[in-house]
């Protein structure tokens, strides 16, 4: 703003513009690149993916892994463009997009937990399954109470359970990670190792996320202050 004194008394109350808000171009790349590792994968697994004849829980088995594999990979893909503050002012585009958002986390979170609750593997890999059914069933939780919070319109609880359900998706990109810097003490992890790359992975995104919000609230305190200070 112009510190001209000489300026009109009604050009000194005028405001300027508020700025452009930012493209976030860097944390959208981030979590696109973090996303490609698992969607890649998935891609790869639904190639291979057949569907069983005379099989009715084999079938419903591979329905739930492609509807998991197809329903993530747009979350994740779509739900990177919700952390630029610049499609997020365009409220139209923010909207449409949760629209699509919501019920595509839901059928991934639902899927994931039908793929580990009837995972069919040996005994060992059970411990693997809880894993992801735990945080299957974290995500839906996250994402109820991201629908509630929108329905209150209380927008900054929204976009705290919104940043944490979609964390809990991104967590395979954050699990291959983990398993490289695994494998280079450890060798390649067996059925035990990767049970802890899975959870570290996830709880590693859950702590991210968090970190995010708390910055988030801590924005909001600081300028709420600096608001009051003026007014005062």
């Amino acid at each position: 703003m112009s510190t001209d004194l000489n300026l009109a008394p009604h050009a000194q109350t005028s405001t300027d513009p508020r700025p452009a808000p930012r493209s976030g171009w860097l944390a959208i790349s981030g979590l696109l690149l973090l996303s490609a590792l698992p969607i890649i994968g998935g891609a790869l697994s639904l190639r291979e993916a057949s569907v069983p004849s005379g099989d009715a829980f084999a079938w419903a088995s591979t329905v739930a892994m492609v509807a998991h594999i197809v329903s993530m990979s747009v979350y994740c893909v779509v739900g990177a463009f919700q952390f630029s503050p610049a499609l997020r002012a365009r409220r139209g585009w923010h909207r449409r997009a949760g629209r699509v958002l919501l019920p595509l986390g839901f059928l991934a979170a639902v899927s994931g937990a039908w793929l580990a609750v009837f995972f069919g593997g040996p005994a060992d890999e059970l411990p693997l399954a809880m894993v992801r059914l735990f945080f299957s069933a974290v995500m839906m939780a996250f994402l109820a109470m991201s629908a509630i919070a929108i329905v209150r319109r209380d927008f900054a609880a929204h976009g705290a359970w919104s940043t944490r359900a979609f964390a809990i998706a991104v967590s395979g990109g954050t699990q291959a990670l983990v398993s490289v810097l695994w494998s280079l003490p450890f060798g390649e992890p067996d059925t035990a190792g990767e049970t802890w790359v899975v959870a570290a992975g996830f709880t590693i995104n859950w702590l991210v996320a968090e970190l995010i919000v708390r910055h988030r609230a801590n924005g909001r305190s600081r300028k709420a202050t600096e608001r009051g200070a003026l007014v005062s």
